[in-house]
């Protein structure tokens, strides 16, 4: 391959990264994905003696880099808020996700049960995410929903919910949590906050 066709290559690689980028929802990943073009661009602007292009691109890797490390360092307030069935917000929180739980929840059809465990995942005094469940078998719960608004899918809100908030759920006879993995991405977040799959569900020991 000749050199001139590499740096090419470099550079279409470079531009492609960069405008991936900017669909992404949540602000971490774009500057993760930002900087990792930046610095193919800052390569390819030395490689071809662009040096503007290199040093522009270098500022913006640095940039980023800072508002990574500002992003790593800040630490959010979390809080749950549990309503009733009959919360009027809880309805107006569906509609206005309907798309987004669809893609990760494509079967849900909630109809409200007073018996229903409900709670909203407020961090910085935002709700952020919802959480649904109703009671399994003795000691265990079954995960209906737990959604996250585009924009806060760092883990964090689970981490809060599932680690933090175990006590919680220990304190009301609840040692396991139930669910079912509806979609790939679905799967594929639970395993990562703990949860193992068996059989057709995944569960998560509280104990």
């Amino acid at each position: 391959m000749e050199t001139q066709t590499l740096y090419e290559i470099i550079g279409y690689v470079a531009s492609i990264v960069v405008a991936i980028s900017l669909t992404m929802r949540s602000v971490l990943r774009l500057r993760l994905v930002n900087l990792i073009g930046a610095a193919v661009f800052t390569i390819y602007g030395v490689l071809i003696h662009a040096y503007p292009v290199a040093v522009l691109n270098a500022l913006i890797v640095l940039i980023d880099l800072y508002y990574l490390i500002e992003m790593a360092r800040a630490r959010a307030y979390f809080a749950l808020l549990e309503v009733t069935a009959e919360s009027k917000y809880l309805p107006a929180f569906l509609r206005f996700h309907a798309q987004g739980i669809q893609q990760f929840f494509p079967h849900f059809d909630y109809t409200p049960d007073p018996a229903d465990v409900i709670l909203f995942v407020l961090r910085d005094m935002v709700p952020v995410g919802l959480f649904i469940a109703q009671a399994g078998e003795p000691g265990e719960m079954n995960v209906l929903l737990d959604y996250v608004a585009p924009g806060y899918r760092d883990l964090k809100p689970a981490l809060f919910l599932y680690a933090q908030q175990a006590p919680r759920f220990r304190a009301q006879g609840i040692t396991r949590l139930r669910a079912a993995g509806s979609t790939p991405a679905h799967r594929s977040y639970l395993e990562r906050i703990g949860f193992t799959s068996q059989g057709d569900y995944y569960y998560r020991s509280l104990a």
